[in-house]
């Protein structure tokens, strides 16, 4: 199975979009930066360019293991050392007839929703607790790291290259 980069980018890319709308002062913005004790001269103060850079970095980190979790055809690459030239022909046969299974955005979304509940939210929620953070930090963080992965792994797992 080839990395479909694209996709991968074009995932980490998607978290700058909806960090655009769900921080959003009309959404969950205002929320937000009172729960994390920001002001508007605070967030001004910041080098974006940085910021965001970074931001895409990390999502693109995130990508890539994201895309072990929803397309489940890494794992059959894994159980053979992840050479196929050496793999036994049991391995062509299932990759026949399985390859394309479940590649759909509706398995990645669920896969990448999944992540977000069980995998992000906890970890947000643990720190917010030992940073003395509210609920509310922790529901619209983690909330946005939910949706975040839904839509990764949608469009991970479903775009497939040709």
């Amino acid at each position: 199975m080839e990395i479909n980069f694209l996709a991968l980018f074009v995932a980490a890319l998607s978290t700058l979009v909806i960090g655009f709308v769900w921080y959003h002062p009309k959404v969950f913005g205002t929320i937000w930066m009172k729960e994390s004790g920001l002001t508007e001269e605070k967030l001004k103060g910041g080098n974006m360019l940085l910021i965001f850079g970074t931001s895409l970095l990390y999502a693109l980190f995130i990508s890539f293991v994201l895309q072990m979790v929803t397309i489940h055809q890494y794992g059959a690459i894994g159980m053979i050392g992840g050479n196929p030239s050496i793999a036994k022909p049991s391995y062509e046969a299932f990759m026949n007839d399985y390859g394309n299974a479940f590649r759909t955005f509706k398995h990645g979304a669920l896969h990448g929703f999944m992540t977000g509940l069980f995998f992000a939210l906890p970890i947000i929620g643990t720190n917010a607790l030992y940073e003395r953070r509210s609920f509310k930090y922790t529901f619209v963080t983690g909330g946005f790291w939910i949706v975040c992965l839904t839509i990764m792994g949608g469009i991970i797992c479903g775009w497939k290259l040709s």
